[in-house]
């Protein structure tokens, strides 16, 4: 890490690539030699047009999108798609059947419920406090829904999916906000995949959207238009004024992706890092874990002591360590880790030392 930088764990807003920061430092006051800074310029001109051109080819590139699929920048970040999706794509049956597998899922649960007939939640591991995701045999879809709709990764309970879902003829819709580009995906799997992209791409404020092409069709007439999904695809995500500096990092971020060898050397990290943490976790009963071992995530990483004192005086002592946001979600107290891409494998290293250090001092 850079002098004077930390090991930044937060959920999101969450930690970049330095490379990339440090490129930014270097174009901030001229942009590929436009004499201003993408904070300022138009999203009209030459240089921000081939800014996200280049954005969008990254990310076909990156996830290899198949030719059938558009990629959208929409404003207001993933919470406004739970809002957007049911607007545009629940306009047949007017019913979608929703897998509730943590806090966010439910909260586009209820969101859809106030623009569709029904928002059915057709599987949940609720009872269970979200410690795992339901399986398929635990789902009870309805083959005539709109769509089917997802949490790829539970940013807050650290679980996230190991098998796609079987939805037959009806779109699988999947929010993959804190897991974007961690690993490899199946992309022609989805109808569509979206992101927050404050985890894994970008500052906050942006929705990245990949939706197969049958879907850009006519949302509900109460629909914003800078939600439309068509109008939108029209004008390349520039229906108005479009998040420009949120765009540009996702092109910077994604390029230092294709750099370090793309999605499967990616993965191939994650699974390190992840193993490293895990592992610990395994070896020892001080800290302890309630996700099932199948279910856990790569990205967020949840664990407590068992004593909220306790806890509390690890958070507390994680400043003198060189680390922040390793509190867990007000939800469920305890730590949380996020160990995102741009996680370095020595962060984690250092944070299993604290965690052991302060188990042998408690114990």
């Amino acid at each position: 890490m850079l002098d004077g930088r930390i090991y930044n764990f937060s959920a999101g807003p969450s930690i970049l690539p330095e490379p990339v920061l440090l490129k930014v430092q270097k174009e901030l006051l001229n942009c590929n030699g436009s004499g201003m800074s993408v904070l300022e310029m138009s999203h009209r001109s030459k240089v921000f047009d081939d800014i996200i051109n280049q954005a969008v080819q990254n990310v076909k590139d990156v996830m290899n999108v198949p030719d059938n699929y558009t990629i959208l920048f929409l404003h207001g970040g993933a919470s406004a798609m739970f809002a957007a999706i049911p607007l545009n794509l629940g306009t047949k049956s007017g019913v979608a059947d929703y897998i509730v597998s943590g806090n966010f899922s439910g909260l586009a649960q209820k969101e859809a419920a106030k623009y569709l007939k029904e928002a059915r939640i057709a599987g949940s591991s609720k009872d269970d406090n979200f410690n795992h995701i339901p399986t398929q045999e635990e789902l009870n879809l309805d083959p005539n829904a709109d769509y089917v709709h997802v949490c790829w990764n539970n940013t807050i309970f650290g679980t996230t999916y190991k098998y796609i879902p079987e939805t037959g003829n009806v779109p699988l819709v999947a929010d993959m906000s804190s897991s974007i580009m961690s690993e490899p995906v199946d992309v022609s799997k989805f109808a569509m995949i979206y992101a927050g992209v404050q985890k894994n791409l970008a500052p906050a404020g942006l929705a990245l959207c990949i939706i197969r092409n049958d879907l850009l069709g006519e949302p509900m007439g109460i629909c914003p238009k800078i939600w439309d999904f068509k109008k939108e695809a029209e004008k390349n995500s520039m229906l108005n004024t479009p998040a420009c500096f949120q765009i540009y990092m996702v092109k910077l971020v994604t390029d230092w992706i294709k750099e370090t060898g793309g999605l499967e050397a990616m993965k191939k990290r994650n699974e390190e890092k992840a193993a490293i943490l895990y592992d610990y976790l395994d070896s020892q009963t001080f800290f302890k874990t309630s996700v099932r071992k199948s279910d856990r995530s790569m990205m967020n990483v949840t664990f407590r002591t068992g004593n909220d004192e306790l806890d509390k005086e690890f958070v507390a002592g994680q400043a003198a360590h060189g680390f922040s946001n390793l509190k867990g979600h007000r939800l469920v107290g305890g730590m949380r880790a996020s160990i995102y891409n741009a996680m370095p494998k020595e962060g984690v290293e250092a944070l299993v030392k604290y965690m052991d250090e302060f188990a042998k001092a408690h114990q």
